[in-house]
């Protein structure tokens, strides 16, 4: 049997916890802000499609964070939100 010599790569979420921490509450909050017009338009909502309403838009947020070209875009703008910090830049 062959083995690898190098060590298994280290996810993000292993490197960056507090990244990964971020990323699902900001997810998670714009699920629960999606709740807003339907928690002001009844005031007996039945729990389970308001669950299920933050689970989709929250998956689907994590979904568009984890794009390649969404998360180059968050370390230039929105730095704190990518997935890993900045490679530092070499001075020549």
């Amino acid at each position: 049997m062959h083995q690898s010599s190098s060590s298994p790569a280290t996810s993000t979420q292993s490197r960056h916890p507090w990244r990964a921490t971020v990323r699902t509450i900001f997810a998670a909050t714009v699920g629960g802000i999606s709740l807003v017009p339907t928690i002001a338009a009844t005031a007996g909502i039945d729990t389970v499609p308001a669950i299920g309403q933050v689970v989709i838009v929250s998956a689907a947020v994590t979904r568009v964070l984890a794009l390649p070209g969404v998360d180059a875009w968050l370390r230039t703008y929105l730095p704190w939100l990518a997935s890993a910090p900045q490679p530092p830049q070499l001075i020549r």
